[in-house]
């Protein structure tokens, strides 16, 4: 038993080894996370397939990365792979065999990536791929073979590539393919023969659909021999491709060709083999393209090319072996490209090379021997780089000084002592290396490299950089640093004067880069591919620059870009594609621009978008935008609640709480939408960045030139004038000598010849633009005045350039066309900087020139009684020309004035409006006591009257008859024939009035209070004290009502004058619709609550209807005035008497029936959803609030005359605003009155009964949680998943539940979890930073010395001081060692200096 035992240890042992080696051959990539057998590496800023991928993956997701090439031996091993992701990064080749381990694959996307061919054989041995992905890309030709040994392929997508030939039976081994997809094929027109189609499929089977390039009818090609291809011209092998647009080199080309001219078009790289197959080739131009990398073997096997152009282009590297094998190669040229490095080893194999040139690029130093193999060559040109002059260059003076063959004038650009200089007239003593010295350009941020191109960068200069943060800022830089070190994660570059940032591919060089800050520059222009390479970068920050558009060039290559801040620019407006392939952003910040308008779909592409801050930017809210306000409310982002600018009536209004038919464009609005700014002016034709505009007739410069153009073409015209600022911000414009070499540069010429340009000194700016920095302005001559008739622009010197008194009118008008008054019907003009103007018309005139006059009715406005103006809006004065008579006073109002008469004076008493002095008598004419029996009024006001004989009293009222009447208790004598009558006073009765009052009755029995109210007599008067919700003199008017039911209404019958009313009334609500008040069916007045804020529809005839918003919301629960003015079709709101909103419904005059009930607080279903179905109303819901105090022309209503619903009660005190319905109000809660509901009631109202609904909940292994009244969600228990929790899930990990802050989790044999604490914490957490302490430390210690990093010649031993201090003090070192020691330097240099280090550790105080 004791052997059997051992034996079984032994085999327990060896199975727990086996399966460590297990776990450890299946680790988990860096930057990539593993679960199950999915490894998920996307979007990290990988450059190639990672190592180490665990051999039973699955799938396998590499998308959104760097990737550029896919070796043999990549995926070997991988033989239970089934799912390939590899779409979305820059993949140009693939080696034939890379797939071949891969036997269980059935889905691979190659989708949108740079692949130029497909290897033949290459899914030979991928039976079971099912799913084939290679759209998007920039395949040109289909081979034969391409898809040989994929017999199960069933979906082949093609779409968007450059494919032009497929070769005959390519698809003839796809027995099983069902859907072929090929749209934007650019084949040839169809010609016969066809390839075959599969015998098991009709034609239709693989046809793609109707509309779309039919991949059966390309004609039949041969991959073997080559062709010309269709946009080129070939003739005696010479293959000429030039300026025809192409953004990548053609495939299948002629195996014969000695030449090939590429030159002036579109392309950006040169693939894997892109020449080797053509082995006659002896020239290749690529001058004048986009060209940013060249693969190592683009020219391998070229024995017979003698000449390679590439000048003109975007290198910034060549890379290791590009030119070897080039033995008969004799000139190359690679000037004019952004070369910063070049190899030792690059032209080992160019022996017979006679010329090269490395004119203008950014080299800085030359590695010693770069030009030893170099043994034929006769001319070199090295000039425009910036040179450091230190030692390492010293061979390079050597060198030129033996052999004279620079013939371009080198010089150094630093050090100081030597910038200028050239470097082949230097003494070699002078090329030396000094700490004291700044081996940099001054203002550029170019440093020194050594021999290799591959070695990392130290800090650029003037920077800081600290623990992978590069700190740029307040440096005003102008430009981005060329070289920053590859482990850079955070650059900082704001607070600088950059204005550009230029495609140069300097992020490509950092793998690890995390943040880049460019806010508070002067970013005016972004070129497409700037962040080309950045796809590790996930926060980007350029707020405060003066960015005006954004275009989705800008950020490619942010794939991983999670936070883009754009605040504070000047951004005005947003495209449907601005933010296409910036799939993971998150946050994205626009606040602050001038963006007034948004086109659909400028935020569908931001699959990940939670926050969108819009705030303070001028939005329109037309009906260009009615599809954001729909958007904002549907998504649930944070926004801020962006606000309308325009118009007028929506000011200040959330775009989110506007209706969609309020967002309209008004009849006769030409303004567009959100359309791209052009990226050529419509005159001219544009080849990526080169502007052709000659021979066009043009007058004036054209609009819209792109701000990256490096060419600008302006021959052959008939421009006129070039004013000053007229080239501003083209800052990539380029005009080099176009009579010069092609190798001297001559890729950015520049024309503005052959136009009649007047030469006084308005135009010295030009001779002196062309002349500083830029070289030729193509054949320009001046046409004027006389005696600069015929001189070049460029070499007539500046002081020619005069003025010699005004020059004739004719000319003037050239740059200022306002001078010969365009504008008629006195239009106002003004010039614009491209020498044109526009015209300021009058009201009711339009077109270019104002010559177009008004027309039909609509060009006057007529009145309306008491309004006066070009438009209507002012009010009558009616006093202005009217006096009152007898001194009284006149006072204004709405058509009509009135007269305040003086005491004894009366009269009509108003001055209707638009009457003129002498039409009628003023009022205040005639007296208040009229002399009567013929008396007659004497002396001035106040009159008195002389009284006929027999009369008397002071109107003569008096007749003879009440001489001696005995009316008593002061009663009134009247004369009745030969006798008199007594007129008593109040109380008195009697012939005489002699009889007394009888005895009154009480005050308050005489009030006469009504609906409950008590009286209380106070002196002499009696007060009605009203109950809840009544007033009046008697508590006669119900004031306030409550609706605290919903689907309730009150509806007033009988109205008057509404058409012209004041309506005033205060509401107090909590909610955010409802129905305030509603007339008319038709021809509506509507104003209801909607997201809290008043809006008031209106159509007194026209259609649609009109709108206003309040700009502020009244749903706080406080009480609110809405006051609204309406005059037939104008209509003013306003809120609390602040400033009022006004409308105009232009329209045919018709008012509204007054006969047309009005409803408050809601409306009858049916009078409803006909409101609602024409747009009157918005929401239709009932108002649930308190309202008070309505008045209607001034006149406050009794709510007691009205149809009044249940479930409107009288009265506003808190437990009447909140009506429970099934529970008890308490008015005094902590925020107001609330229901207490009875059992099985719930509800702010108490009215929703109760319900669980975890009731008989489909938990299975869970616990039931309520989300709301209506929903819930299962609770997993340990072990299981899934909404139901009916799924087995991972079993319980308990280091979930233990946060280590500083260490790491580790469970134990028996399943605990604990804390493994990094060096210097401690606690069950790590949480606990150790007591002070010294740990030992043997290193050698370094110290940089400008750009040279030096350290000790042997290691030095010292403590470092790590840990905690209780109180106040710090753990540092208590006693310190110095010794001198020697430092060397990797520029060769050495020194000695004295190092202080800690031998002992201890607690004291801080310093």
């Amino acid at each position: 038993m004791a052997p059997q035992g051992r034996w079984l240890r032994a085999g327990v042992w060896l199975l727990a080894w086996a399966a460590a080696c297990g776990v450890r051959a299946t680790g988990c990539p860096a930057l990539c996370t593993c679960s199950g057998t999915t490894v998920d590496c996307h979007g990290t800023g990988l450059r190639g397939v990672p190592k180490n991928i665990p051999r039973n993956t699955e799938r396998l997701e590499l998308n959104g990365n760097n990737i550029t090439r896919i070796n043999r031996n990549d995926f070997s091993g991988l033989k239970q792979l089934r799912v390939l992701q590899l779409m979305e990064n820059q993949i140009n080749a693939v080696e034939r065999g890379a797939f071949d381990d891969m036997k269980e694959l059935e889905r691979l996307r190659m989708n949108r990536n740079q692949l130029h061919t497909l290897p033949e054989l290459l899914f030979q041995n991928n039976q079971a791929l099912s799913r084939l992905d290679l759209s998007e890309n920039l395949l040109q030709a289909v081979p034969r073979k391409a898809f040989r040994g994929a017999t199960d392929l069933k979906n082949l997508q093609l779409d968007k590539n450059q494919i032009g030939c497929i070769e005959d039976g390519a698809f003839r081994a796809l027995r099983g393919l069902e859907v072929l997809t090929s749209r934007a094929l650019k084949l040839p027109a169809p010609a016969p023969p066809c390839p075959a189609v599969p015998r098991s499929h009709s034609a239709a089977a693989l046809l793609p659909p109707a509309g779309q390039t039919d991949a059966a009818h390309a004609q039949v090609c041969s991959l073997s021999s080559g062709s010309c291809p269709a946009m080129c011209t070939c003739s005696n092998s010479v293959v000429d491709c030039r300026g025809k647009g192409l953004t990548a080199i053609p495939a299948n080309l002629p195996e014969g060709m000695t030449e090939i001219r590429l030159e002036l078009n579109g392309i950006r790289s040169v693939p894997p083999g892109a020449f080797s197959p053509y082995k006659k080739l002896r020239r290749i131009d690529l001058s004048n393209n986009q060209i940013s990398e060249i693969a190592p073997d683009a020219f391998q096997g070229l024995r017979s090319l003698n000449s390679l152009v590439l000048y003109g282009n975007k290198i910034t590297d060549l890379p290791r072996g590009v030119f070897g094998g080039l033995h008969a190669l004799q000139l190359l040229l690679i000037n004019a490209n952004k070369i910063n490095c070049i190899r030792a080893d690059t032209f080992g194999d160019l022996q017979s090379l006679s010329l090269l040139s490395l004119y203008d690029n950014k080299l800085q130093g030359l590695a010693k021997g770069t030009f030893a193999p170099l043994r034929a060559i006769q001319t070199l040109h090295l000039a425009q780089n910036p040179f450091i002059c230190d030692c390492n260059l010293r061979w390079l003076a050597d060198f030129l000084r033996a052999n004279p063959i620079e013939t371009s004038g080198a010089r150094c650009a630093s050090p100081r002592r030597l910038a200028n200089k050239r470097i082949g007239q230097i003494k070699s003593k002078k090329f030396r290396c000094s700490a004291k010295e700044q081996y940099f350009i001054p203002g550029a941020e170019d440093h020194q490299l050594n021999s290799e191109c591959s070695s990392d960068v130290s800090c650029p200069p003037k920077c800081r950089c600290e623990a992978n943060v590069v700190e740029c800022s307040n440096l005003k830089l102008t430009k981005l640093p060329e070289r920053i070190p590859q482990t850079t994660a955070e650059l900082r570059l704001n607070n600088n004067e950059i204005s550009v940032l230029e495609a140069t591919g300097l992020f490509k060089k950092l793998p690890h880069l995390k943040k880049i800050n460019l806010s508070n520059n002067k970013v005016t222009e972004i070129e497409d591919g700037a962040f080309e390479g950045a796809a590790s970068v996930s926060e980007l920050h350029l707020t405060a620059n003066q960015l005006e558009s954004v275009r989705s060039g800008m950020f490619r290559g942010l794939a991983g870009l999670r936070t883009l801040m754009l605040r504070n620019n000047r951004i005005s407006c947003i495209h449907n594609d601005s933010f296409t392939g910036l799939r993971s952003v998150r946050l994205l910040s626009l606040y602050d621009n001038q963006i007034s308008t948004i086109a659909p779909g400028a935020f569908d592409t931001l699959q990940s978008l939670s926050t969108l801050n819009l705030l303070a930017n001028p939005f329109d809210c037309n009906c260009r935008l009615a599809w954001l306000g729909d958007w904002l409310r549907r998504r649930k982002i944070v926004t801020g609640n962006p606000r309308c600018q325009n118009p007028d009536f929506l000011r200040q209004i959330p775009l989110q709480d506007v209706a969609f038919p309020d967002f309209r464009c008004e009849e006769g609005n030409s303004q567009t939408g959100c359309v791209p700014r052009p990226q050529c002016p419509q005159e001219c034709t544009c080849l990526d960045t080169v502007v052709r505009c000659s021979n066009k007739h043009l007058k004036s410069l054209p609009k819209g030139i792109p701000k990256n153009v490096t060419e600008l073409i302006l021959s052959y015209n008939a421009l006129q004038c070039i004013p000053p600022l007229a080239f501003e911000g083209l800052r990539a414009l380029r005009l080099l000598p176009a009579q010069l070499a092609l190798w001297r540069g001559a890729e950015h010429p520049h024309a503005i010849g052959a136009n009649p340009l007047y030469c006084d000194c308005h135009l010295r700016w030009l001779s002196g633009w062309v002349k500083t920095g830029y070289k030729e302005p193509g054949i320009a001559r001046c046409a004027g005045p006389p005696d600069m008739e015929g001189k070049l622009l460029l070499t007539t010197p500046a002081k020619k350039f005069e003025c010699q008194g005004p020059p004739a009118l004719s000319i003037q008008a050239k740059c200022d066309p306002c001078l010969s008054s365009p504008c008629q019907n006195q239009g106002t003009c003004h010039s614009d900087p491209l020498a044109a103007y526009r015209c300021t018309c009058p009201s009711g005139y339009k077109v270019t020139r104002c010559e177009q006059e008004p027309r039909g009715p609509r060009g006057l406005c007529l009145c309306a009684a008491g309004f006066e103006g070009p438009t209507c809006s002012a009010i009558t004065d009616a006093c202005q020309d009217q006096a009152c008579a007898n001194g009284g006073t006149c006072v204004p109002g709405l058509g009509n004035g009135t007269c305040l008469c003086q005491p004894h004076y009366t009269g009509k008493g108003h001055l209707p409006s638009g009457s003129f002095p002498g039409e009628q008598p003023p009022p205040c004419r005639g007296g208040t006591w009229p002399c009567g029996h013929g008396g007659s009024e004497q002396g001035a006001p106040p009159p008195r009257c002389e009284c006929a004989p027999g009369y008397g009293g002071d109107n003569c009222s008096l007749d003879p008859g009440c001489r001696d009447h005995r009316c008593q208790h002061g009663a009134q004598c009247q004369a009745e024939g030969s006798g008199y009558s007594c007129l008593c006073t109040q109380g008195y009765s009697g012939q005489l009035c002699e009889m007394p009052p009888r005895a009154q009755p009480s005050l308050c029995a005489r009030a006469e209070c009504q609906n409950g109210a008590d009286c209380v007599e106070l002196g002499t008067r009696a007060v009605c004290r009203c109950p809840p919700g009544f007033g009046g003199p008697k508590c006669e008017k119900l004031l306030s009502v409550n609706f605290v039911d919903r689907d309730t209404y009150l509806q007033f019958t009988d109205l008057h004058n509404w058409p012209r009313a004041n309506i005033t009334l205060q509401v107090s609500t909590a909610e955010d619709n409802g129905i305030l008040l509603y007339n008319g069916d038709r021809d509506h007045m509507a104003v209801e609550l909607y997201q809290g804020h008043v809006r008031v529809s209106y159509d007194p005839g026209s259609y649609p209807s009109s709108a206003i918003y309040s700009a502020e919301t009244i749903n706080d629960g406080q009480f609110h005035t809405v006051e609204l003015v309406t005059f037939e079709q104008m209509v003013n709101l306003s809120i609390d008497g602040g400033n009022p909103m006004t409308m105009d419904s232009f329209g045919k005059p018709h008012t509204l029936t007054s006969e047309a009930p009005l409803y408050v607080g809601g409306m009858p279903v049916d009078v409803n959803s006909a409101a609602f179905r024409l747009w009157q109303i918005l929401n239709g819901t009932s108002f649930h609030g308190c309202i008070r105090n309505l008045y209607i022309n001034h006149e406050l209503q009794d709510f007691t005359k009205t149809q009044m619903k249940p479930g409107v009660v009288p009265g506003c005190e808190p437990c009447r605003k909140l009506y429970c319905l099934h529970g008890l109000c308490q008015p005094d809660a902590a925020h107001g009155p609330v229901c207490h509901c009875e059992p099985g009631w719930a509800g702010p109202h108490c009215d929703q009964q109760g319900h669980s609904p975890c009731q008989a909940h489909k938990c299975v292994h869970g616990d039931c949680v309520p989300l709301d009244a209506l929903s819930y969600s299962c609770q997993c228990r340990d072990g299981y998943r899934g909404a139901l929790c009916s799924q087995p899930g991972e079993l319980d990990n308990p280091c979930k539940s233990l946060p280590c802050v500083h260490g790491h989790c580790q469970i134990s044999a028996r399943g605990e979890a604990s804390c493994e604490c990094q060096s210097g914490y401690a606690g069950q957490l790590c949480d606990q930073e150790s007591e002070c302490r010294g740990e030992p430390v043997r290193e050698h210690p370094q110290v940089q010395r400008g750009y040279a990093i030096c350290q000790t010649t042997r290691p030095v031993s010292w403590v470092e001081c790590r840990g905690s201090c209780q109180g106040q003090g710090c753990c540092t070192g208590l006693r310190l060692k110095r010794r001198k020691f020697t430092f060397e330097c990797s520029d060769g240099s050495s020194f000695v200096e004295e190092v202080e280090k800690a031998s002992k550790c201890g607690c004291a105080r801080c310093m």
